[in-house]
């Protein structure tokens, strides 16, 4: 079946493909606790020895996970991917804009906007989704706020507006990966592209 492009009224949710690999956590306040327990028993899986670790995890995720969901924070992804034994650290935070961004009905409107304040914007297409606003930087590590990292962060945002609504979603995804940025952008990229629209009614989420 093809998927849906055009709408009258408002999506009722989104679907976006992941990697195999990505743990889904639900930022819902009663969803939230039980996925960082689960991922926490992934992490940890296997070790016995570690409960501190373990803890620290847990309540860095819950610190976390409730930041986001106060900024409209639908779910959060975060990568358990490794090879040759190392991780391939990168997430996908997910949050919808209820009142979307004043005087910007498309996404050329908020391309310019963000332009005019000096952030590099540009506007990209995405297959089934629509128009979207693509953002792209890189950023100092800051080892307090993300749980150790002494790497610089690259950070590409997709700014979708729903259809036949004020609202907006927002794609965030980053990575610590400094030597494999590229790499990881061009992954980014193609999840982005997988954001597609369900049945007519009132977006969830």
């Amino acid at each position: 079946m093809p998927l849906r492009t055009t709408w009258d009224t408002p999506p009722s949710d989104y679907t976006i493909l992941v990697p195999a690999g990505w743990f889904q956590l639900h930022l819902d306040p009663d969803e939230r606790d039980r996925g960082i327990a689960a991922l926490a028993d992934r992490q940890f899986e296997g070790i016995d020895n570690a409960p501190v670790l373990k803890e620290r995890l847990m309540r860095d995720l819950q610190k976390r996970a409730k930041a986001a969901h106060r900024e409209g924070g639908v779910e959060l992804y975060i990568s358990l991917l490794t090879v040759e034994g190392l991780p391939l650290a990168s997430s996908l935070f997910v949050s919808l804009i209820p009142d979307g961004w004043p005087g910007c009905a498309t996404a050329h409107d908020l391309a310019r906007r963000l332009a005019e304040t000096g952030r590099p914007a540009e506007v990209r297409r995405l297959d089934a989704a629509g128009d979207a606003v693509r953002t792209e930087k890189t950023e100092a590590a800051d080892p307090e706020r993300q749980m150790g990292n002494t790497l610089a962060t690259t950070t590409v945002t997709y700014h979708v507006p729903v259809p036949a609504s004020s609202q907006w979603l927002n794609l965030t995804f980053s990575t610590p990966m400094e030597g494999l940025a590229p790499q990881m952008v061009e992954l980014f990229d193609t999840v982005a592209g997988t954001l597609h629209w369900e049945q007519a009614g009132a977006l969830n989420g």
